[in-house]
């Protein structure tokens, strides 16, 4: 991957290696360094950084599949 480049949102490699700041892999909103409010998941040995409003959506999705004996 070329340095130069902005990962697109869903691209392997969300982060561009030496960079400063952390791209998330759904949207594509960026971040100076990688904030403790992200959520960085390993897939097939590259790691995917979501941000906050991405997470918390995630999240919700796999809530709402849950069955009701879980709440």
């Amino acid at each position: 991957m070329d340095q130069d480049k902005t990962p697109q949102p869903g691209e392997q490699g969300a982060q561009t290696p030496g960079a400063e700041s952390t791209v998330c892999s759904r949207c594509g909103a960026t971040a100076e360094g990688t904030p403790v409010t992200w959520t960085c998941s390993v897939e097939n040995g590259v790691p995917l950084y979501l941000c906050e409003d991405c997470a918390r959506a995630n999240i919700r999705s796999i809530e709402g599949r849950l069955d009701s004996s879980w709440w």
